[in-house]
């Protein structure tokens, strides 16, 4: 869920707001989403998810 809200360009604040979560509890999933997918940005994990099935195309 928190890295479709990501590919939809969300902030974190944001996310903590619309899943009930603390900031800092979207912060680590981030994080986490990020080195799961050997990432180093937002978009490069959005990119490295689509290209791995787990979220549908982004446009």
């Amino acid at each position: 869920e928190i890295l479709r809200l990501v590919a939809q360009g969300q902030t974190n604040a944001e996310i903590a707001h619309a899943l009930v979560l603390s900031p800092r509890t979207v912060e680590m999933h981030v994080a986490n989403i990020l080195a799961t997918l050997d990432s180093r940005s937002r978009a490069e994990a959005v990119r490295r998810a689509t290209e791995l099935g787990l979220l549908e195309s982004v446009s």
